[in-house]
C-alpha cells in the first residue's frame, strides 16, 4: 500500500511536535526561583546547653597519637609508624595531659595535637595501668592550655544527661550526647585487674574516643571514656568511663611520684589457685615483711615444721567486707590511704580473730 504525500507530511509534523514541544516545556522549568527561607526562631534550651558545653570544653580536648619506631627491612634506618590514636584532655596549666594507659602503652613516642591544631611532643610522666589512666607532659605555654573543669562522680544518678568529646576514628573535636545508663559497673583493665565504680553510658563512644572526657550537663568532667561493649568494635549503645573521683585521686599521685602509692599490709600472699586447691575461702598469708603492718599486728605466716606445712593466717574480711580472693583484698585496700588503721578478720586454726593494721606504702 502506497502512502500519500499528504500523509507523509502530517506524520513528519507530528514527529517534530513530539520531539521539540516537551524539550521546550522542560527548558522553561529552569526559570524557577529559590523558595523563601522559613524563619527558624530561637534554639531550644537543651541545644544551647550542648553548644555551650562544646565551646567551653573542646579547647581542653586533645588528639593523642602513639608512634612506634621500626627498623627498615633492608636498612638500619628507623621508621616512625603511627600505630594508634586516642583522645585526652588538659589537666592543668603546667601542660599535663590525661589519657588512657592503653592508648599509649605500646608507643615509642607520643604526640599531642591540641584544638588549635598545634602539635607537641609528649613525655610519659607515669601511669596507673590497673585503672587505665596515664599522664603525659607537653611543653605548651600556659596561655595555650585550657584545663578542664573537674566534677564529682559520687553523687551521679542514672538518667543524667552526659556528653562525650573526643576523636572517634580520627575525626577530631566530635561531641556526642546520651545519658548515664548505669553506675558502679566493673570492666577489666589491660593488666587483668577489675576497675571498680565505672560509669556506663549510651553516649556514642567509638575507637579514638578512648581517653577523652565524659561531661555532665554543667560541663564538668565526671569520667574518662575508656571502653565500649561491642562485638564489632564500633558503638553499640554501651560505653564505659572511669569515674572522676578515682581519676582525681590517682592523677595527683602520678604527677608527684610517677605511679600510684598503694596501701599494703607488708605480706606475701598465696596464689588464688593454691587457696582453691586447699579449699580455703580467703587470702592465705605466706610470708611477712619484717617490721611491716602485718607482722606488727601479730599475723602469722605459713611455716614448715618437720616436713609438715603449717598454714598461716587467712584473711576473710577487711573492715567487715568479705574477702574471698586476692582481687577482693586489693579492691578493699584501695578504699584506704596509707597510714589508715583498718580492722582485719582472720581465720587461725579454725578460730576467727580481729586484728587492727596501720596500712603502709608498698612498691
Amino acid at each position: 500500500m502506497r502512502t500519500s504525500p499528504l500523509a507523509i507530511i502530517v506524520l513528519a509534523c507530528l514527529a517534530v511536535w513530539v520531539l521539540f514541544v516537551p524539550i521546550k516545556r522542560y527548558v522553561t522549568s529552569f526559570n524557577a526561583e529559590p523558595r523563601a527561607v522559613t524563619a527558624r526562631g530561637d534554639l531550644a534550651s537543651d541545644e544551647l546547653n550542648t553548644i555551650d558545653i562544646f565551646r567551653a570544653n573542646s579547647p581542653a580536648v586533645v588528639y593523642v597519637t602513639s608512634i612506634a619506631v621500626r627498623r627498615g627491612l633492608f636498612s638500619l634506618n628507623a621508621v616512625e609508624i603511627p600505630q594508634g590514636t586516642g583522645s585526652g584532655f588538659v589537666w592543668d596549666d603546667q601542660g599535663r595531659i590525661v589519657t588512657n594507659y592503653h592508648v599509649i602503652s605500646d608507643a615509642n613516642r607520643v604526640k599531642v595535637t591540641m584544638a588549635d591544631n598545634s602539635t607537641w611532643k609528649a613525655v610519659l610522666i607515669g601511669a596507673a595501668p590497673d585503672k587505665d589512666i596515664a599522664v603525659l607532659q607537653i611543653d605548651a605555654p600556659s596561655h595555650r592550655l585550657r584545663p578542664i573543669a573537674i566534677g564529682s562522680s559520687k553523687d551521679l544518678l542514672v538518667g543524667q544527661k552526659v556528653f562525650a568529646i573526643g576523636n572517634p576514628f580520627g575525626l577530631d573535636q566530635t561531641i556526642t550526647s546520651g545519658i548515664i545508663s548505669a553506675l558502679n559497673r566493673e570492666i577489666k583493665a589491660v593488666t587483668g585487674r577489675m576497675i571498680q565504680g565505672v560509669i556506663q553510658t549510651d553516649a556514642a563512644i567509638n575507637p579514638g574516643n578512648s581517653g577523652g572526657p565524659l561531661l555532665d550537663s554543667a560541663g564538668r568532667l565526671i569520667g574518662v571514656n575508656t571502653a565500649i561493649y561491642s562485638p564489632s568494635g564500633a558503638f553499640a549503645g554501651i560505653g564505659f568511663a572511669v569515674a572522676v573521683d578515682i581519676v582525681n585521686t590517682i592523677v595527683p599521685q602520678i604527677i608527684k611520684h610517677g605511679r600510684i602509692i598503694r596501701p599494703g599490709i607488708g605480706a606475701t600472699l598465696a596464689d588464688e589457685r593454691v587457696a582453691q586447691r586447699l579449699g580455703l575461702e580467703g587470702v592465705l598469708i605466706l610470708n611477712l615483711e619484717k617490721g611491716g603492718p602485718a607482722e606488727k599486728a601479730g599475723m602469722l605466716p605459713t611455716t614448715q615444721y618437720r616436713g609438715e606445712i603449717i598454714l598461716g593466717d587467712i584473711i576473710t574480711a577487711v573492715a567487715g567486707a568479705q574477702v574471698r580472693s586476692f582481687e577482693d583484698l586489693l579492691t578493699e585496700l584501695e578504699r584506704y590511704r596509707v597510714g589508715a588503721e583498718v580492722n582485719f578478720t582472720i581465720l587461725r586454726n579454725g578460730e576467727e580473730l580481729n586484728l587492727t593494721l596501720r596500712l603502709a606504702a608498698i612498691e
